[in-house]
C-alpha cells in the first residue's frame, strides 16, 4: 500500500507540474488557439489516480493522495513552471492550486456515494463534475480580466476533458486488477 500510494501520488503530482505548463499553450491547428490549450490532454490523468486510489483503497487513502499530489504539483509547479515576472504564470499556479483541491475532493465525495453502482458510474460521473468544477474555477481565476479568451478556452477544455472521461474508462477497468487493496 505505502508503495502504490507513493506511485500515485508521484504521478498525481507529476500531471498537475505538466497540466499546469501545458495550460499556457493553446492548440494552434485547424484554429482551436481560441478554444483549447494543451494542458486539456493531460489533466484528466489525475481524475483517473483519483479514482482509482478510491476504488481501491477507499477514500480516505484518496484524499490523502490528493492532498499528497497537491503539494507536490504546487512545489514543481512554483519551482518548475511559474515565471513570477508574469502575473498570468502566477495566476495560473494559483488557479491551478484552487482549483485541484476542490475539484479532487468533490471528485472523491461523489466516486464514494457512487461506489456501489455499476463500476462504471463512479468514475464516469466523479470526473465528469470534478472536471467541470475544475475548468470553470481554474480558468476563471487564472485568466479572467486578462484578455485571455478564458470562457471559450474554459468550453473547449470540457469538451476534451469530457471526452478523454470516457476514454479514461478503459485504463480504470483495466488498472483495477492490478490496484488491489492491501
Amino acid at each position: 500500500m505505502n508503495r502504490a500510494f507513493l506511485i500515485l501520488s508521484s504521478i498525481m503530482g507529476f500531471v498537475v507540474l505538466i497540466s499546469n505548463f501545458l495550460v499556457q499553450f493553446p492548440v494552434k491547428f485547424y484554429g482551436l488557439e481560441e478554444i483549447l490549450t494543451y494542458g486539456a490532454f493531460t489533466y484528466p490523468i489525475a481524475f483517473l489516480i483519483t479514482d482509482l486510489a478510491n476504488r481501491s483503497f477507499g477514500k480516505i487513502i484518496a484524499k490523502k493522495i490528493v492532498y499528497f499530489g497537491f503539494a507536490i504539483g504546487i512545489l514543481f509547479t512554483l519551482i518548475f513552471s511559474t515565471n513570477f515576472n508574469d502575473l498570468i504564470s502566477v495566476r495560473i499556479a494559483i488557479g491551478s492550486g484552487t482549483a485541484f483541491i476542490i475539484a479532487q475532493l468533490l471528485d472523491v465525495q461523489v466516486f464514494d456515494k457512487l461506489r456501489s453502482k455499476n463500476w462504471f458510474i463512479a468514475p464516469l460521473f466523479s470526473s465528469l463534475i470534478g472536471s467541470t468544477v475544475d475548468t470553470f474555477l481554474f480558468f476563471s481565476i487564472s485568466f479572467y480580466g486578462t484578455g485571455v479568451p478564458w470562457v471559450t478556452l474554459s468550453l473547449g477544455d470540457l469538451a476534451v476533458k469530457i471526452f478523454i472521461a470516457l476514454i479514461m474508462l478503459i485504463p480504470f477497468r483495466l488498472l483495477l486488477t492490478t490496484l488491489k487493496p492491501v
